[in-house]
């Protein structure tokens, strides 16, 4: 069960954002990603808690930032409930999309399980609905994802294989590298790894 923590910082101009301590494991169904993360000043700041299937489709989402919560779920495309800070209203919302995305490393994980990409393939175009922050706003975003490199690493607990993607926003054309292995985001704009007590688990390999 990897366990570790991220540091994030604004991509752009490197502002520290906080921390997002994380555990992560398989299970019969799939995987499921659990989190708390704090401000630069150790605040709590929200709670993910991702469940994917074997096919990388959520079967479970609750994200919840600045009081704010989302809960979702793969239903007709993604379906979800937003509730706002007080606890009296709620949107529905639902769109043909195949999963979500948002600033927390466990989407990352989930859309290159979902895509399934083989090193060297054209670039595949997925629509997500992103939940953007700082009040987790519903947004859908269209992306295209290139599994760029694949390269094993020796490592005492044996060999580390790690995925490079090229991952492109399709609505501005940038264009950013995304390291994983296994379960776990080694580096990613915006994401560093700082901490991680065991290796990552290489779960349903592609």
């Amino acid at each position: 069960m990897p366990r570790g923590r991220y540091s994030l910082h604004d991509p752009h101009d490197h502002t520290p954002l906080g921390e997002e301590h994380f555990h992560c494991a398989p299970g019969p169904s799939g995987w499921r990603y659990v989190s708390q993360l704090t401000g630069p000043g150790g605040d709590h700041r929200g709670s993910v808690d991702l469940a994917i299937d074997g096919l990388g489709r959520p079967i479970r989402l609750e994200v919840n930032a600045a009081s704010w919560q989302v809960r979702g779920a793969a239903i007709d495309g993604v379906t979800w409930v937003r509730t706002d800070p007080t606890g009296t209203e709620a949107t529905e919302g639902n769109v043909a999309a195949p999963g979500f995305t948002g600033t927390s490393p466990a989407f990352l994980v989930a859309t290159s399980r979902l895509l399934r990409l083989t090193p060297g393939a054209p670039a595949t175009r997925v629509r997500l609905l992103a939940l953007t922050d700082p009040v987790l706003a519903p947004r859908t975003v269209d992306q295209a994802w290139a599994l760029v490199a694949r390269a094993e690493h020796p490592t005492d607990s044996g060999p580390l294989v790690v995925d490079e993607y090229q991952v492109s926003a399709l609505d501005t054309g940038e264009v950013h590298t995304v390291h994983i292995a296994g379960d776990v985001v080694l580096s990613a704009p915006g994401i560093e790894l700082e901490h991680l007590e065991t290796p990552p688990s290489a779960f349903e390999e592609q």
